[in-house]
């Protein structure tokens, strides 16, 4: 039975009723000629019968979608995620929808409920937990989901994208292991993500092979931003025997931690080397140009973008969990530390 002028009928109501994705409705309604004619013919069928009716006539057509998911948007590593995917989804016609949740279940909620209103082809997870209620609603959707840096595990049907953060790490620090550095301090990302784990474990494996215990003293917390990095180093660079050097999980950490270089009167390199882990656009332009481990952001998220139009399409995915290779980018924020 029909609603009373078909505009309560939604997109994701005729995809349950089909036993299709809400990407192939919005195909069918679109005219494209990506779907199978019995597909086709069953969908536009549901449409008739329960009188669908588009919001305007700009609706029908509109463009595919990719929803790009975060959990905040302030940071210079999201901007290189973004223009990955808008690189991607521009070539391919599609457009991109990016959303904050900034880790709040209303957010979720509300970000679910606006999706659902639009032709989105699927949804790209970036540095997030999706919960296992939002995963279910996914499923019902049949929506495409792809995952870039998980948090904590992923649901096993979804792909993810990241980079070699164990590897990257190691190479960081043999790098300055090998500049005569003894005691490195590590400032660590946010333990919920699996990249920040693998980092932290570079760090011991590096120290480990070069037959040096981790002193936990050296090792502080951190959630990637700025200020987090300025605290950690402070605390590192007042201890009775500081670091000579210190690896920051991430460049926005290591710029913090040249601020607290310059309030304890020191100077980059030459009183405490710093490396980072980014290679975002702006550490070539500090002063001294920051040492980092180069992470294909933009390359990261091209490839997450490929990946969810390929599921939109029913394309198979031959590898479900891809990391892209890490880069020591050597300039000159680390040097051999002086003898004291």
């Amino acid at each position: 039975m029909g609603s009373e002028n078909g505009r309560n009928v939604t997109i994701a109501m005729i995809a349950r009723l089909a036993g299709v994705s809400v990407p192939t409705v919005s195909r069918v309604i679109n005219g494209r000629s990506d779907v199978a004619p019995q597909t086709r013919e069953r969908v536009e069928e549901l449409l008739t019968r329960h009188g669908y009716r588009p919001r305007s006539a700009a609706r029908r057509t509109q463009s595919a979608l990719i929803d790009l998911v975060f959990n905040d948007l302030d940071s210079p590593w999201a901007v290189e995620i973004i223009r990955g995917v808008e690189d991607v989804a521009q070539a391919s016609g599609a457009g991109t929808v990016v959303s904050a949740i900034h880790r709040r279940t209303s957010s979720a909620k509300q970000w679910l409920d606006n999706m659902r209103t639009r032709s989105t082809e699927g949804v790209i997870f970036v540095t997030s937990m999706v919960e296992p209620p939002l995963q279910a609603e996914l499923r019902r959707l049949r929506l495409p989901v792809v995952i870039v840096d998980p948090a904590g595990v992923a649901p096993q049907e979804a792909p993810t994208i990241g980079a070699t953060n164990w590897a990257g790490s190691l190479r960081a620090n043999q790098y300055l292991l090998g500049l005569g550095h003894r005691r490195i301090g590590f400032i660590a990302g946010p333990p919920q993500l699996m990249c920040s784990r693998a980092r932290m474990d570079g760090y011991r494996a590096a120290l480990d092979a070069a037959g040096l215990a981790v002193d936990d003293r050296l090792v502080r917390p951190g959630n990637f931003y700025h200020e987090s990095g300025y605290t950690a180093g402070m605390h590192l660079l007042g201890l009775p025997e500081p670091p000579t050097a210190i690896f920051a999980s991430s460049d926005q950490m290591a710029l913090g931690v040249y601020e607290a270089v310059r309030k304890r009167g020191l100077r980059v390199p030459d009183d405490v080397s710093v490396v980072g882990f980014d290679d975002l656009p702006e550490v070539r332009w500090c002063s001294p140009p920051l040492t980092t481990i180069r992470q294909p952001l933009a390359e990261m998220g091209m490839l997450a973008a490929r990946t969810v139009l390929r599921l939109a399409r029913g394309e198979t995915i031959e590898s479900p969990r891809v990391e892209l290779a890490t880069d020591l980018v050597v300039r000159d924020s680390a040097a051999a530390p002086r003898i004291r």
